[in-house]
């Protein structure tokens, strides 16, 4: 409930920051990121471990991450040392408050529909933000992922990191086990969000490098959540 208020609250505030310098609006705009992620430790119990942010470089690059819930999705937009970019389906933009606050940032939101022109459209789009300092982030599963489990990895951020010619940066995150998918319940524990070192794409070839990217999330994972992979 405080949640809901917060983010129709936040979504004014972020329309009279509109007319202010991008940096300043994105900053404005995370503020609501750090809100719920103050707010999920206060009122559940949701507690965080932040580990190899010495891994992130100084330069362009895409950010491949591990998809289990909502709150990574909140936390590293606020919590990452670049602005990010997020790719995502356009119907989200339609979503009263939080769409329109989402629309003030530079997003790259794709319409499914378009097929292979969807693609082109966020190469071209990537390009330009990658050069406006910013970092591009996608979940290279699609979808959140019960705890334990690993999605089907797609080669989509590969080849825009070939196209683009920037490193990837692996994330695993066991978010699921607090933050469950499609629950309104949220358990009390500590979430760790682990970074590994960038992965050239110099010489790569998609399916090549987004192999090397799941090896990574998914082994980091059986070390940051063993008791979920026991049976395994």
């Amino acid at each position: 409930m405080v949640m809901a208020v917060a983010t129709v609250i936040w979504s004014f505030v972020c329309m009279l920051a509109a007319p202010l310098p991008y940096n300043k609006r994105y900053y404005v705009t995370s503020r609501w990121n750090v809100f719920v992620v103050w707010l999920a430790k206060v009122v559940c119990g949701i507690h965080y471990e932040f580990k190899g942010h010495e891994n992130f470089p100084d330069s362009p690059a895409i950010v491949l991450s591990k998809h289990q819930s909502a709150w990574e999705t909140i936390f590293l937009l606020a919590n990452l040392p670049r602005p990010l970019v997020f790719v995502f389906k356009k119907e989200i933009l339609y979503i009263p408050f939080f769409g329109w606050g989402i629309a003030l940032l530079r997003m790259i939101p794709i319409d499914r529909k378009q097929g292979k022109n969807a693609f082109r459209m966020v190469v071209a789009h990537g390009k330009r933000r990658l050069k406006d300092g910013q970092w591009i982030i996608m979940f290279p599963e699609g979808t959140r992922i019960p705890v334990g489990q690993a999605g089907k990895y797609k080669s989509g951020g590969t080849r825009l990191a070939i196209e683009t010619g920037v490193p990837v940066i692996p994330i695993a995150v066991n978010s699921g086990e607090c933050w469950p998918k499609n629950s309104f319940i949220k358990y009390p524990g500590k979430i760790t969000v682990s970074v590994g070192k960038p992965i050239s794409s110099e010489g790569q070839t998609p399916d090549g490098m987004m192999e090397q990217v799941e090896q990574w999330i998914e082994s980091e994972m059986r070390v940051i959540s063993p008791h979920a992979y026991s049976a395994g």
